[in-house]
């Protein structure tokens, strides 16, 4: 069982949902990475996800749109984004880590090789966004062979059929994203929509549903989390770091964000980070 799979595992036989802070690697710095990562977990993330920058973020919004190109801009390339996680996994060996991206730099060093690198780094998952189902076998296989689970994506205009076999091939959890549209557009949320659309994909699902898009603070990620395994905040958790003037400021700053939803997500008098199962 990987390290997706445990905690996941732990978060059932608590009743709890996962909470999943999306940040893009090397914005505000280069050298915040690390710390704002650590900050994350102490706030009481159950799984990471890391955005992998690249030139042409199509499905994201502008506010990650933006912090992809200032990290480009700062030379934060997959070799970097693995170096950060091989610095994480010095101190901690339980937090999983989902690499979210797209194809191309895949395609460039060739799967096999990819999933060797991002394994020997520490990385549980990678989840990109422009990799179809349909062509995603060779991919899969190749990550499962080195233990990294193949995140997949559904959305409200993803069919029955095609859901079916979403669910078929899904590891780790299985990411729904609440509105066709990119990163960020809050206003986009239709949460009774989303929920009904949750509640028939968790029936169908024997791998944990989580849910993004348009979560951007406490109250939006309790009422999402009400029909699904876990929330993904990512755009107002970017928004709240980008102008932060140190690593330590920048890590302050995604606690500070993170730990009301923390809070939320558990309920009034609920465990907070202390109480997490690792």
């Amino acid at each position: 069982m990987n390290r997706i799979d445990s905690t996941f595992a732990q978060l059932k036989v608590s009743g709890r949902k996962a909470l999943i802070p999306f940040v893009t690697a090397g914005d505000p710095s280069l050298e915040a990475l690390v710390p704002v990562m650590h900050a994350l977990v102490d706030a009481g993330a159950d799984v990471i996800e890391l955005g992998v920058p690249f030139s042409d973020p199509m499905a994201d919004g502008p506010t990650i749109q933006r912090s992809s190109e200032r990290a480009l801009g700062r030379g934060a390339g997959l070799a970097y984004v693995f170096d950060s996680v091989r610095a994480f996994r010095q101190r901690d060996g339980a937090t999983p880590v989902v690499l979210m991206g797209y194809l191309n730099p895949v395609e460039v060093r060739g799967a096999e090789a990819f999933a060797k690198q991002a394994a020997g780094a520490g990385v549980d998952g990678v989840l990109l966004v422009d990799l179809p189902p349909e062509e995603a076998g060779g991919f899969r296989e190749a990550f499962a062979a080195h233990g990294v689970a193949l995140v997949l994506l559904a959305s409200p205009t993803t069919t029955d059929a095609r859901l079916e076999a979403l669910c078929a091939q899904v590891q780790g959890y299985l990411y729904y994203v609440s509105f066709a549209g990119v990163t960020g557009a809050s206003d986009q949320l239709d949460p009774d929509m989303a929920s009904a659309r949750l509640r028939t994909i968790r029936a169908m699902s024997g791998a944990p549903v989580v849910v993004g898009f348009g979560i951007r603070d406490a109250a939006s990620a309790a009422a999402m989390a009400a029909d699904a395994d876990g929330v993904v905040v990512g755009s107002a958790l970017v928004a709240a770091m980008a102008d932060a003037d140190s690593p330590a400021d920048a890590a302050a700053r995604a606690g500070a964000f993170l730990s009301p939803l923390r809070t939320a997500l558990d309920g009034a008098g609920g465990a907070g980070p202390a109480g997490r199962v690792r």
